[in-house]
């Protein structure tokens, strides 16, 4: 029993003290001091910035390293420092190295968040680099089978959706409570807006099932498990949302690819403190997500 969940300091390098920059510092801390049995913090490396390249421009890129132009460097709201690029590569490093291990052992799990909003040539919404698409492009074309990101963080993943539209092998689910950075939907994915929080499960159940019954079989299911639809959360945070719905969720999608046979790798996604929800209480939510991983490793 028990699952790898990928880390390194370099994920929190950031000197902008967001949660953005800082919670996966705070899960890992949490894990040490109050172990989830079974559950290893991992080193991974970072990604190759070869790679980075192929699915960001040089601009882009050249900018994170040398923070000029300051504004593209710092597009993605995340003030610029010298170790921007490092961090954004390590966190992404992370999200493949979890993808790689699920393939082998079903799930693992990466601390790190931030990705869905990054374009090709910008960042965006607190996301630097989007790791979703680099990993899921990756993946599909090393094993030339059919990969689906999962995206439940609360806002929507319109990043994601430009950088993996050239790859028909490449399908997402974006189920949202908030409408920033949403796209018209297309054959190989669904965005859904979700504003009764009595349809939230419903809709979601809908989704994975019209994914099974329409979409071809997936060699891995790469999960965005965002914790910012929780009512409490100040971004982006659905009234009428709460633990208990985010708890049937995080069962539902770790059984629906379990008894499918879909390896998953999951990573953590939106969840921000603030007035009505505390540091403490966040951690416990992201937990959620890990705790009911591990169930797939039982």
């Amino acid at each position: 029993m028990g699952h790898p969940v990928y880390y390194s300091p370099d994920f929190v390098r950031a000197t902008d003290h967001f949660d953005t920059t800082r919670k996966a510092g705070w899960l890992a801390d949490s894990l040490s001091r109050s172990p989830i049995p079974g559950v290893t913090l991992t080193s991974p490396p970072p990604l190759d910035l070869k790679d980075a390249l192929r699915f960001h421009s040089r601009d882009y890129l050249k900018a994170l390293a040398t923070g000029s132009p300051l504004e593209l460097a710092s597009s993605s709201r995340i003030a610029w420092d010298p170790d921007t690029l490092a961090r954004a590569l390590s966190t992404c490093g992370g999200l493949l190295a979890a993808a790689e291990t699920a393939l082998r052992t079903r799930v693992a799990g990466c601390l790190a968040s931030g990705f869905h909003h990054a374009r090709r040539d910008q960042g965006q919404g607190f996301c630097t680099l989007n790791g979703l698409a680099i990993t899921a492009n990756l993946i599909a074309e090393r094993s030339r089978a059919p990969v689906l990101i999962l995206d439940l963080d609360s806002h929507c993943g319109g990043g994601t959706h430009g950088l993996i539209a050239h790859n028909p092998l490449v399908w997402q689910i974006d189920l949202s409570a908030d409408s920033y950075d949403s796209y018209p939907g297309s054959k190989r994915g669904v965005l859904q807006l979700v504003r009764d929080p009595k349809d939230y499960l419903r809709l979601l159940w809908q989704h994975l099932k019209h994914a099974e019954d329409e979409w071809p079989p997936f060699s891995l299911c790469i999960y965005n498990a965002g914790m910012d639809v929780h009512e409490k959360c100040q971004y982006g945070g659905l009234k009428g949302i709460d633990e208990l719905i985010i708890a049937l969720r995080e069962e539902m999608v770790f059984q629906w690819c379990g008894a499918r046979g879909i390896p998953i790798a999951y990573t953590l996604a939106g969840g921000y403190t603030g007035r009505t929800l505390s540091r403490t209480r966040l951690i416990h939510l992201h937990r959620m997500t890990i705790g009911s991983a591990n169930t797939l490793s039982a």
